[in-house]
């Protein structure tokens, strides 16, 4: 062998070598790029999560707008959330058509998924031809090849699970699962975040004698009516001799109480907020109007109610009559601010500043 062909084999060989070391640089390069973009997409999930969560709308469609993006930013082809309260299974957001449903709610009583839900560990399943179907699918349908199950837990309390699916096999076999894992916590998270809000959408109720939605539905609708605007009014009104009625009549009471909410409710426009606070104290809240613009019509709505005449007629005295005496205070509620902080300074004023027997109209 010459020196020339010595010398070209040792000019190929460091090419090689060179292109080697260049694609392992590359290969690094690239997969710290894909590294550090799917944490920039995991930070842009997490801030998407956060501003639903900050959003004025129910829980159902809080948690349907986070599977959404799950579906969106990672490319998933069906993304269902199904929760346990420890009654019930509940789908609480699905992209799978209706008449696939009924088998996602009741993953927990198929074998394949039992160990999992008991061991809180992920389970991943995937077909290996075309003609197969999952093992918690029907025999006849074959919608999915691939599915990747993950149980959920709030304080180790199991609380349902999170199920993603491809209509490819082997779709998930070079996932990085710790990515699906962060977006699992992020799902707990939000559910235990929500789970307040839940409580007080699913104990809104109307009052037996007023026939108004009690506080619960004003901390939940009528916050959302609310932060339409920059500024509303939030009067509260008591009525101050009621419980010196009841004492006298509680039938007498109850019915002052009715007649009350029909005379404002029939005086008060439907696109503001009226509900029975608690006890002898309502709300009326004004929507987008300033304090001042309702001190004429609190002053005749006071007018009118305290000319409501009860008579009592088991009272020894022949014609007694009972009217109600009514006692409010007005303030504003900014935007996005606590709505029960300005409750609770509107309930400060009656239980510590207004005498007992306290009849006006108070800006606090």
């Amino acid at each position: 062998m010459t020196g020339l062909a010595v010398f070209a084999i040792i000019i190929l060989v460091s090419v090689g070598a060179i292109l080697v070391v260049y694609n392992m640089t590359l290969i690094k390069k690239i997969k710290t790029y894909n590294s550090i973009n799917q944490k920039i997409t995991n930070l842009n999930v997490l801030q998407n999560f956060m501003d639903v969560l900050g959003e004025d709308v129910s829980v159902n469609t809080k948690i349907e707008k986070l599977n959404n993006i799950i579906i969106e930013k990672y490319d998933i082809k069906y993304s269902t959330i199904v929760t346990f309260d420890g009654n019930n299974y509940i789908i609480r957001a699905t992209n799978v058509e209706g008449k696939y449903r009924d088998v996602l709610s009741n993953l927990h009583t198929n074998e394949t998924f039992q160990e999992s839900v008991a061991t809180a560990t992920t389970k991943y399943v995937t077909t290996t031809g075309n003609n197969q179907s999952l093992p918690y699918q029907p025999a006849d349908v074959q919608r999915c090849k691939s599915a990747m199950f993950f149980p959920m837990y709030i304080d180790n309390v199991y609380i349902g699970y999170w199920i993603i699916e491809s209509e490819k096999a082997k779709a998930f076999d070079n996932v990085d699962t710790t990515i699906l894992e962060v977006v699992k916590e992020n799902i707990v998270k939000v559910l235990k975040s929500v789970e307040y809000q839940n409580t007080i959408e699913g104990t809104v109720k109307v009052d037996q004698f007023s026939g108004l939605f009690t506080a619960e539905y004003f901390y939940g609708e009528g916050r959302k009516i609310l932060n339409n605007y920059a500024t509303s009014a939030i009067c509260m009104f008591n009525i101050v001799n009621l419980p010196q009625i009841n004492k006298i009549d509680r039938e007498i009471g109850n019915e002052l109480i009715t007649k009350i909410s029909e005379k404002i409710k029939d005086n008060i426009s439907s696109e503001y907020i009226f509900v029975r606070y608690m006890g002898p104290k309502f709300i009326i809240a004004f929507g987008g109007i300033e304090v001042e613009a309702v001190q004429s019509y609190i002053e005749d709505i006071k007018h009118e109610v305290e000319d409501i005449d009860m008579k009592n007629e088991e009272s020894e005295e022949e014609e007694e009559s009972i009217k109600p005496i009514l006692n409010f205070a007005l303030t504003t509620y900014y935007k996005g601010t606590p709505l029960e902080g300005t409750t609770k300074k509107l309930e400060d004023y009656f239980l510590s500043d207004a005498g007992p027997d306290e009849s006006g109209i108070n800006i606090i």
